[in-house]
């Protein structure tokens, strides 16, 4: 059997021994059995085994020698007493901070296990081992200074701090690198960190309870944060609401007022009609001194007797126009190729009353007055006379009950009596076809020339008026009707078209907003002064 000098563990083989010595007290500490000294190689604790403990080591020698096992030999039946021990006296273990592979080495190179018998007859073999350990005491002393003077202050191999002894340095690993060794020690107090603050704490509980602290501030701190983003969110909707209903608020009033305008411009403000503007420019025309007040009160009779029979009272009429026409391109105008002239047609401008919004039924006049002087148009205009401005409202209103135009209708609220709501040729082509007159409209919605021009326009007005040519005069009197022109912001009465000799064609036009003084020079029979009215009915472009 072998007994193991450090901790009294027998074992029955050497390699036990070995294994037991490599696994229980290599990797473990080394420390000294008899002072308790730590912290030095294995090597060393030899050194200071032998040279401060040596008789101490030798008396637990002897002891263990006293302490025998007994066998029973089978054929010699008797009694031998069988001891072996280690003769080298040494403590086998190893540090977990020391180098495991030097001591393992150190362990089978430089300490082989030696046995010794001992039988009952050699015990004075032991005693004489006792007085030469006595004999020994002063070599002990020597050994131990020697040792004093080479053993050097522990040093930490993990922080590098130096001790003064080894049980100081014991119990710094414990307490500061007891996460670091192999083997926990059961009496070594764990620290712990905060990650947060990096403050230690020695439990568990106490760090997890200074966390949770930790991330409730930090909870609160997110919910004052998020309370203030609220509020700051809310305060950018407010503000966004209030800029939203401003702009709103400008908007509508912007469109509000640009409606407006439309309704002034279009005769739809609810500021009257034909009779209250009449009578309103015929006072600031007595105010101005351009009318007698004999005057104004005649004009006023005449027009409240025209508004009664809803008949025109005929002082914006001009008539024998288109003969006039007729004579001065046959005598004159030698620029010109060919002309077309339309059927005979009356000249109807704006007056007092519809000045600005009533160029559509001074253009629906004029047409009328060209149909009345057709017989193809007598069964359907039959003893009809040229109506007043508020009597054409009245027809228009007539045929929008019975059925004609309903969108032109709602556009216009169903209404245009008591209004200065202009008409186009929507109203005009409802009115004429309620009155049984075939009709049709033509759009020319986008230019067809260079700089805004409508050739194409010219061209089509051309076709109609010389599709009833016989051969080539140079005056030619159709019995087509005038034609109605609406074009942006007026509109105006097509009689006829010239060619001149360079092949440009002009369109020859009555203007409602033309006054009778000017159309009565056509009438005149000074050339000169045809010319110069040729001016004004004469167009090379449309607007």
């Amino acid at each position: 059997m072998f007994s193991c000098d450090i901790c009294s563990e027998t074992v029955s083989s050497e390699s036990d021994m070995k294994t037991h010595l490599l696994i229980v007290h290599m990797e473990n500490e080394v420390i000294c059995p008899f002072c308790k000294l730590s912290g030095v190689n294995y090597d060393e604790m030899c050194f200071h085994i032998e040279t401060a403990h040596l008789e101490q080591n030798e008396l637990a020698h002897f002891e263990k020698i006293n302490t025998v096992q007994y066998g029973t030999s089978d054929n010699k039946k008797d009694r031998t007493l069988q001891c072996r021990m280690d003769d080298n006296a040494s403590l086998y273990s190893a540090c977990a901070s020391n180098d495991p592979k030097s001591s393992a080495q150190n362990l089978k190179k430089d300490v082989p296990l030696k046995h010794h018998g001992f039988s009952s007859e050699n015990r004075s073999e032991s005693r004489k081992l006792l007085k030469w350990k006595e004999r020994q005491s002063d070599l002990t002393q020597t050994k131990g200074s020697i040792y004093d003077t080479t053993y050097s202050p522990p040093e930490c191999p993990f922080c590098g701090k130096i001790e003064a002894c080894s049980a100081d340095m014991e119990t710094h690993m414990k307490t500061k690198h007891a996460n670091l060794l192999d083997t926990p020690f059961e009496d070594c107090q764990q620290l712990y960190d905060c990650p947060m603050c990096g403050l230690i704490c020695t439990n568990y509980h106490i760090l997890q309870e200074h966390v949770d602290l930790h991330l409730e501030e930090s909870s609160f701190g997110q919910g004052v944060a998020r309370v203030q983003c609220s509020r700051d969110l809310e305060l950018a909707h407010q503000l966004q609401q209030e800029e939203d209903r401003k702009r709103r608020s400008e908007e509508s009033r912007q469109e509000q007022k640009e409606f407006q305008k439309l309704q002034r411009q279009y005769g739809l403000d609810n500021s009257g009609g034909y009779k209250q503007q009449q009578l309103r420019n015929m006072e600031i025309e007595v105010n101005r001194g351009r009318m007698h007040p004999l005057e104004f009160h005649k004009r006023k009779a005449d027009m409240m007797e025209s508004l009664a029979i809803g008949i025109d009272d005929g002082r914006t009429r001009t008539s024998g126009i288109i003969e006039a026409l007729h004579r001065y391109y046959q005598n004159a105008a030698t620029d010109v190729r060919h002309v077309w002239l339309s059927a005979v047609v009356d000249h109807f401008h704006s007056s007092l009353g519809d000045k600005g919004w009533g160029c559509g039924y001074r253009n629906f006049q004029m047409l009328l007055s060209s149909l009345l002087h057709n017989d193809a148009y007598d069964d359907c205009l039959k003893g009809m006379s040229i109506p007043c401005l508020p009597k054409i409202q009245s027809m228009i209103e007539d045929a929008w009950k019975e059925g004609f135009d309903p969108q032109g209708a709602s556009q216009l609220n169903n209404r245009l009596q008591g209004t200065k709501a202009w008409i186009g040729a929507c109203e005009v082509y409802t009115l004429l076809t309620s009155l049984g007159v075939k009709c049709h409209i033509v759009d020319f919605h986008k230019s067809t020339g260079p700089l805004g021009t409508h050739p194409r326009l010219f061209e089509w007005i051309l076709n109609y008026y010389s599709s009833e040519r016989e051969g080539s005069p140079k005056v030619v009197c159709t019995s087509k009707p005038p034609i109605y022109l609406q074009h942006q912001g007026h509109s105006r009465t097509v009689v006829g078209i010239e060619e001149r000799k360079n092949r440009t064609l002009c369109l020859l036009i009555f203007d409602p907003g033309c006054p009778s003084r000017e159309m009565q020079k056509l009438l005149k029979q000074d050339i000169e002064a045809r010319k110069q009215a040729s001016q004004v009915f004469t167009a090379e472009k449309i607007p």
